[in-house]
């Protein structure tokens, strides 16, 4: 089956019709005793005013245009090393977990040719292939582990059944995927302030697909300049190039350090998230912004902790949605910090860094991957001879293209491109007790994906180990809610069918 790809492709959907005069608009109403409407903006204040507050850094009056783009026919790669690497956006992306890759879809580079152009489409194809292998091996796996965990032997209803073969496809592609390469094709909603795309088009090379970002940003300023010549032609500088960013000046693209990554792997001791800092004090800092808040002196540190993190006195846990940060009380969970080094694979990390409010430090892959294979095998596959074999023999497949694409001259970042999802990517990540709340919430559940949930259970555990006070009502939304609130899931018809509530943190995850 061929390699399709058409490119990228990329539609302004919705915008604000005058973001230019919008922005002079918002700038102009600062000095003013009245709202200033944008259809009353002058000539001489787009020439004056505009220039006036880019240059000067008063961006955020170019943060109330936003752009809603279509994008389709980019890679993985992109999407995880720049369009989520930073907090400031939103997203809706087409699923590997959840819809079936039946076509062969991927980026090629257009500089390939000749020799390696052979070498990439051919790596990416026997990639497809060992992806439909692995389905079909590991079906009959998770409709066993899925039936036992349904009990369904003793139930009678047919419809049932019938849903269990589509979970059990669903958890088969999902694990199948970690063997197709990073350069598959994704597609998704995007949108982003105005000053969001003025930052990501300045710095589209400072990223391991410099070309690919190029391209497509390019084409998302082309769509705002069509709606509006002057958002970007009034103010704005250009694309950074690529010679120019710090990160290719001080680490140029090269094979990465395998004694490097064998010292991060035994710093972690075993785990796929390891404590290694933290606010020291953390349960004594909240507990006293508590009081500050509330006004209360009358409050001992117990006391105020549990007014703050246990649903039964913090109604604002129980709600599906998250309006912690716009909670006076729950901003007290700010003062509390972790740091964490983890490792996850590619696909799982590409998930994790969606938690845009514990952002880390991810690694450039054309400087750190090294020359022997490194990935993380998903357990279903590891347990699994059958699969196992294919799993491997896939990766070192992927890893003998990459350095096939090397040793025929082309670029780290453009041999990159043939590796797995499997790939691992090791990184430090941060965050408030605020934020991992949330994240531990979502991520403890049994329908999170397998690496974030083992990741986010070694995370409350060594919390736990520091400051136990803080984490004792953390869990999954059915332990948060049980005892408080109906229905305990918030999930609906995609329970798990496991009562996590009762014994959680002690989870036998099997699938």
């Amino acid at each position: 089956m061929a390699v399709l790809d058409h490119g990228p492709e990329v539609r302004l959907r919705n915008a604000f019709q005058a973001p230019y005069d919008d922005a002079i608009a918002a700038a102009r109403t600062c000095y003013s005793s009245r709202v200033i409407e944008a259809d009353e903006v002058t000539d001489r204040q787009r020439e004056n005013i505009g220039p006036l507050t880019f240059q000067g850094g008063h961006h955020t009056v170019y943060q109330h245009a936003t752009f809603e783009f279509s994008l389709s026919g980019i890679s993985r790669q992109l999407v995880w090393c720049f369009l989520h690497a930073f907090p400031f956006y939103n997203t809706e992306q087409q699923s590997q977990r959840y819809v079936r890759l039946d076509e062969v879809r991927a980026h090629v580079p257009p500089v390939l040719g000749g020799e390696a152009r052979a070498i990439y489409l051919r790596a990416v194809e026997d990639a497809w292939a060992a992806y439909r292998e692995l389905t079909e091996r590991l079906k009959p796996v998770t409709r066993r582990i899925l039936g036992e965990l349904w009990r369904l032997d003793r139930r009678q209803n047919r419809a049932f059944g019938r849903n269990v073969e589509r979970e059990a496809e669903k958890k088969a592609i999902e694990t199948a995927r970690y063997v197709i390469p990073i350069a598959c094709h994704t597609a998704m909603v995007y949108t982003v302030s105005g000053i969001v795309l003025h930052r990501i088009r300045r710095m589209a090379e400072a990223c391991d697909v410099p070309r690919e970002a190029k391209r497509v940003v390019d084409a998302m300023v082309a769509a705002v300049e069509r709606l509006d010549p002057a958002f970007f032609g009034a103010i704005g500088v250009e694309t950074l190039p690529e010679d120019e960013t710090l990160e290719r000046l001080v680490a140029p693209p090269g094979v990465g350090d395998h004694a490097l990554a064998e010292a991060f792997d035994k710093a972690l001791g075993g785990r796929r998230s390891r404590l290694v800092d933290y606010t020291p004090r953390a349960p004594e800092v909240v507990a006293t912004a508590v009081r500050h808040v509330l006004g209360r002196s009358d409050l001992g540190d117990d006391e105020a902790l549990e007014l703050v993190l246990n649903p039964a006195h913090n109604r604002y846990r129980l709600e599906t949605l998250n309006v912690s940060t716009h909670a006076p009380l729950m901003r007290a969970l700010e003062h509390a910090h972790f740091s964490f080094r983890k490792k996850l694979s590619h696909s799982a990390d590409s998930q994790d860094q969606r938690h845009r409010m514990v952002p880390g430090s991810r690694p450039m892959l054309s400087r750190t991957v090294p020359a022997t294979v490194d990935v993380v095998e998903p357990e279903l596959i590891r347990d699994d001879p059958g699969a196992h074999a294919v799993f491997r023999e896939a990766c070192e497949a992927a890893w003998e293209a990459r350095a096939q694409l090397l040793a025929v001259g082309e670029s780290p970042e453009t041999a990159l491109y043939v590796l797995p999802n499997a790939l691992a990517v090791r990184f430090e990540e941060s965050g408030s007790l605020l934020h991992l709340l949330h994240k531990w919430t979502m991520r403890t559940c049994l329908n999170a994906q397998r690496e974030i949930f083992d990741a986010s259970i070694d995370e409350i555990h060594q919390v736990a180990a520091v400051h136990p006070a803080l984490v004792r009502h953390v869990g999954p939304p059915c332990f948060v809610r049980s005892g408080h609130i109906r229905p305990r899931c918030t999930e609906g018809d995609h329970f798990c069918g496991v009562p996590v509530w009762r014994s959680f943190p002690d989870v036998d995850r099997r699938i």
